[in-house]
């Protein structure tokens, strides 16, 4: 009688995962299955090392360096010749890579001050850590496509499974203020959201990847050409229309959180409006988003303050007289420039050391009880997808070309008085990760100009800054 696997969050999703997809395919019997290998790889003995101390196999994987790409690496490897060897070269790269990489995040966090790591949300984190390094690092080599389909589904548990990591992270951070500088702690969140992007772009684009090789027509209901994709990776994201698509998003967001206002900000385009240029489309919708976000209801509760305090006081500005956020696009030759600008009275002096910062604000507890209202946030607007499906919440379309695998439902339609406090140092996390930049000046009494630089040629490698601290 075969030994019975212990409680373990993570290893009963991967048998359960494997269950069931033995249940449609046949393995090859001449020599041992990788679902058989795999059940042996992931039976957890009675040596494991105790929580929160190194170990023999961390430090192993630790010692290893992770293996960095570009955009560039990401669109060549999966736009020729796509083929299954290609497509086993993939899955055996992200099952070397992700638990390296885990790897390394563990280690930081073991760093950190025992009062630290013990806080209840750190600790939750890093036993999910470990558990998927754990995890991760017994699967044997992918050998043949059913074997891939199967490590497909142990993946893709995972990431679901993780989804409640940045608000455990992000109240860990801010409970444990009092223990570190705000300057580390603010050091070590940048880390760990650097990588945890890291493992769901390779993920991601293997999951993309595999479904594009079985499935030619994986990407049809995303009314585009297919061919514009190669896995998760956009050929010609148009700047202008990424602009306009979420921008009326956030337009129709912010007018039904403040019914009483006559109008919204018009959001008024500017400079090279063919810009064409490969990105992570995600990744460029969540920036955009939170700027224009920040923007928009800037300017609406700067000039409708009156009308925001009560429904029933008098509107004092009309729609001709409401300034527009301007988007300014730059087509330089290495670079696309976007500059926000509005007119939403600036931000004050007393809060713009706290812009940037994941651990340092003067409204702290008020951030706190917001993530105690959010079970899951996501680091990718694919994984909101799959959620908004599953819960039958569906967003409005701003456009007809806005693809259900990437709503942005999840991050932007939220009421504004639930502050995260996360917007800025998030999208700065997000446009530095390819290469980027993302700066701002402001005016107090004024307006704000906000700056993001994206690499167009996308040879910078991912900046993941393993070495942080």
């Amino acid at each position: 009688m075969p030994p019975k696997l212990p409680h373990h969050p993570n290893l009963r999703l991967a048998v359960m995962s494997l269950a069931r997809v033995r249940r449609c395919i046949t393995i090859p019997s001449p020599q041992p299955s990788f679902n058989r290998v795999i059940r042996r790889a992931l039976t957890i003995s009675s040596s494991c090392p105790p929580k929160h101390r190194p170990s023999r196999a961390l430090d192993e994987y630790v010692a290893k360096p992770a293996r960095p790409i570009s955009l560039r690496q990401l669109i060549f490897f999966g736009s020729r010749n796509l083929d299954e060897k290609r497509i086993l070269d993939s899955a055996n790269y992200v099952r070397t890579e992700l638990p390296t990489r885990i790897a390394h995040r563990i280690r930081d966090m073991e760093k950190l001050p025992y009062v630290v790591i013990t806080n209840p949300h750190l600790s939750y984190v890093y036993d999910m850590y470990y558990e998927a390094f754990d995890t991760l690092r017994k699967i044997p080599n992918v050998k043949t496509m059913e074997d891939n389909i199967m490590f497909c589904e142990i993946v893709r548990e995972a990431l679901k499974e993780h989804s409640t990591v940045i608000p455990r992270l992000a109240m860990g951070v801010l409970e444990s203020r009092g223990h570190l500088p705000a300057e580390t702690l603010d050091r070590f969140m940048n880390t760990l959201l650097r990588s945890r992007i890291s493992r769901r772009v390779i993920a991601e684009q293997h999951l993309s990847l595999t479904d594009t090789f079985l499935n030619p027509t994986h990407f049809s209901s995303r009314h585009r050409d297919p061919n514009d994709f190669v896995g998760e990776v956009f050929l010609r994201v148009s700047a202008s229309s990424v602009i306009k698509r979420v921008g009326a998003y956030i337009q129709s967001v912010i007018l039904q959180l403040h019914p009483t206002i006559p109008a919204v900000p018009e959001i008024k385009l500017e400079g090279h409006l063919d810009t064409t240029f490969p990105y992570i489309l995600s990744h460029l919708e969540y920036i955009i988003g939170e700027l224009l976000r920040n923007s928009i209801e800037a300017t609406v509760i700067h000039h409708h303050k009156s009308t925001l305090a009560s429904e029933n006081a008098s509107i004092t500005t009309t729609p001709e007289h409401m300034p527009p956020v301007t988007v300014l696009i730059c087509n330089a030759p290495r670079h696309i420039i976007f500059r926000f600008s509005d007119v939403g009275g600036g931000i004050p002096e007393s809060e713009k050391s706290d812009l940037w910062s994941f651990a340092k604000s003067h409204r702290n507890r008020e951030r706190l009880d917001s993530f105690k209202r959010i079970p899951k946030m996501y680091a990718t607007l694919q994984e909101l997808g799959t959620e908004e499906k599953e819960s039958g919440v569906l967003a409005p379309k701003a456009k007809e070309e806005v693809r259900k695998e990437a709503s942005l439902h999840g991050l932007t339609y939220r009421p504004p008085e639930l502050k995260l406090g996360m917007g800025l140092p998030m999208s700065r996390v997000y446009a530095e990760y390819w290469g980027g930049s993302l700066s701002q000046t402001t005016m107090e009494g004024y307006g704000t100009d906000v700056f993001l630089q994206v690499e167009k040629l996308g040879n910078r490698l991912e900046q993941l800054n393993i070495d942080a601290l």
